[in-house]
């Protein structure tokens, strides 16, 4: 699967439901705000928004890292995997893009655990945790309060599953206007599993009430950190 250069703007505009496109097409500083990785994930999961534009711009090579992408549209083995001592099964039929987050931590890259393929955790290494809806859909997996099937809420926070067919429950789709095609898209993170609380097939990461913006930021990056984007084309 090859992924249109546009299809992936494309995508993460699905994903925050405000339009994103490139820095490389002119000078848009004037017109609108640039968005960086962070930027774009805590508007994401905790509807901060650090503006009220209708369009942000991102630069690419800080915001996509290429060299990490991987194709898991034909993958055909179902090897068992672990990473941060959680199964993890690998996102079989869809196409990872990778985020630019290598280097981005003061804690370092021990999150990330080791590149390449390998079915073993390595120490210091976080689970994986996927959800896959935007702002518009809070009462599904994320910020606020899940709801689960007896009418029963969990706490306040930033809710995301291991479970990659749970998340797809609630995935973004558009339809490319350059490939005419029809796409579902989610957002692949790590979770610190010190931070989380397990509900079912959920991860919480709590986040009370009052608590002040700049702290919510603070708890979401030490707690959770996405390094991909998840496409697969319908």
């Amino acid at each position: 699967m090859i992924v249109d250069a546009n299809v992936r703007f494309e995508a993460l505009s699905a994903l925050l439901g405000t339009k994103i496109t490139s820095l490389s097409g002119g000078n848009p500083w004037k017109a609108a705000p640039a968005l960086s990785v962070d930027d774009f994930f805590i508007q994401l999961i905790l509807n901060k928004k650090t503006s009220y534009a209708e369009e942000f711009f991102i630069d690419e090579k800080e915001f996509f890292d290429p060299g990490y992408d991987f194709d898991f549209t034909n993958l055909s083995d179902s090897a068992a995997c672990m990473r941060g001592n959680e199964p993890y099964v690998r996102p079989k039929g869809w196409y990872r893009m990778a985020l630019k987050v290598r280097g981005k931590y003061l804690d370092g890259d021990a999150w990330l655990g080791t590149n390449g393929w390998r079915s073993y955790s390595v120490p210091g290494e976080w689970p994986v945790s996927y959800h896959g809806t935007g702002l518009e859909g809070a009462r599904g997996i994320i910020r606020t309060h899940y709801k689960a099937g007896d009418g029963q809420q969990f706490g306040r926070g930033i809710y995301s599953t291991p479970k990659l067919n749970e998340a797809e429950k609630y995935c973004k789709t558009f339809k490319s206007k350059f490939t005419g095609k029809t796409y579902k898209v989610i957002m692949q993170n790590r979770i610190k599993p010190e931070k989380r609380q397990i509900i079912g097939n959920y991860w919480l990461i709590p986040v009370l009430a009052g608590t002040s913006a700049e702290e919510e930021k603070r708890i979401a990056e030490s707690s959770i950190r996405p390094y991909g984007v998840l496409i697969k084309e319908m």
